[in-house]
């Protein structure tokens, strides 16, 4: 019995083993031998050849091609007529039709077809005097435009030894300090000059972007800016400023509220992270003088700073507002999104 029901199931279900002839898969055999080697490809050309050659059964029914019913035809629509007799020809259609094919890109830049033309072509068409470059009208050879050569920045060139001890001695000549881009100077340097604006009385403006200052610096800042209140402008951008620092230097500039602007993009963490900005648009919310922050926010925090900021300069709190058109106010929104601070002249344009 077990063998009546094991052949079928061999039958059905053979061995797939690449590696078996295909006569040994199954349990069925034959006593005739193989004519020889089995080719897959060789069979399946015997098979299209033999469904080729083989003719059609003959069917019960022949097809017989009938037409049933009414032959749907579509409506002739009416055709409308235009009268071509009249042509009225003015002044333009004589310029266009003699017109060279420079002048019909000239035209078409003029009237703003900017997708006739490339950019080339565009600005060569506002050029009095000009120079047809690389073969004129549509198919003209876009060729590059020479680059302007600009003299490089020279590098800062403040005297640290002598600003130091001016800032030291309170010298009251001394209203604004730029270090910006002096790598070059000490941690010990820039810890003195933190410790001394705790003590000057005339400094307004400071700025030591990109001068490595790291938290360390920060820190000494904050706690000197809490006993200063003549500083009304702080630039540390592109320096190595944590988050927490950051929300320390706010926090000192809370303290008295003098300084209007305040620019700290640009760190080396570059993301705060959405604890340290909200805290951040707290801080700006409590002060009330603040006009001008360079950072880069994200979320919800940077909405928050600009509304903040555009009521510090709707309240008036310093004359530059009723000096300025309100444009500078729009100006505040990118401000706060690149971290680009405007300066006062930008801003009365």
């Amino acid at each position: 019995m077990s063998g009546i029901i094991e052949r079928p199931s061999a039958i059905l279900y053979p061995r797939k083993d690449s590696c078996i002839p295909p006569s040994e898969r199954c349990r069925y055999k034959t006593d005739k031998k193989p004519s020889g080697p089995f080719n897959r490809k060789a069979l399946l050309d015997y098979l299209e050849k033999k469904a080729r050659e083989e003719k059609d059964w003959d069917e019960v029914k022949p097809y017989k091609k009938e037409v049933r019913g009414k032959i749907w035809k579509p409506k002739e629509q009416p055709r409308v007529e235009i009268n071509d007799d009249i042509q009225l020809d003015t002044e333009w259609d004589e310029v266009l039709a003699s017109a060279t094919e420079e002048e019909l890109v000239d035209l078409a830049a003029i009237l703003g077809f900017h997708g006739m033309l490339n950019q080339t072509q565009y600005h060569q068409a506002f050029v009095e005097n000009k120079e047809i470059l690389g073969g004129g009208g549509f198919q003209g050879v876009a060729k590059y435009q020479e680059f302007k050569v600009y003299d490089e920045e020279p590098p800062n060139d403040t005297d640290v030894d002598k600003c130091l001890k001016q800032v030291k001695d309170n010298d009251p000549k001394l209203t604004e300090l730029n270090i910006n881009n002096m790598k070059n100077i000490s941690m010990e340097r820039l810890l003195e000059f933190g410790k001394a604006i705790g003590t000057n009385s005339h400094l307004e403006k400071f700025s030591m972007a990109n001068t490595n200052a790291t938290d360390k610096v920060a820190m000494v800042v904050a706690e000197s800016l809490k006993t200063n209140k003549t500083l009304s402008s702080l630039n540390m951008e592109s320096n190595y400023i944590s988050g927490r620092c950051i929300l320390m230097l706010l926090e000192a500039i809370n303290v008295n509220k003098k300084v209007i602007e305040f620019k700290i993009a640009n760190q080396r963490p570059v993301v705060l992270g959405h604890k340290v900005e909200m805290r951040i648009a707290e801080l700006i919310r409590e002060n009330i003088n603040i006009l001008r922050l360079g950072i880069f926010l994200e979320g919800p925090a940077r909405v928050m700073v600009q509304e903040f900021l555009k009521r510090n300069h709707d309240n008036g709190g310093l004359s530059l507002v009723s000096q300025c058109s309100y444009l500078f106010v729009d100006q505040l929104f990118i401000n706060v999104m690149t971290g680009f601070v405007f300066s006062e002249e930008t801003a009365c344009r």
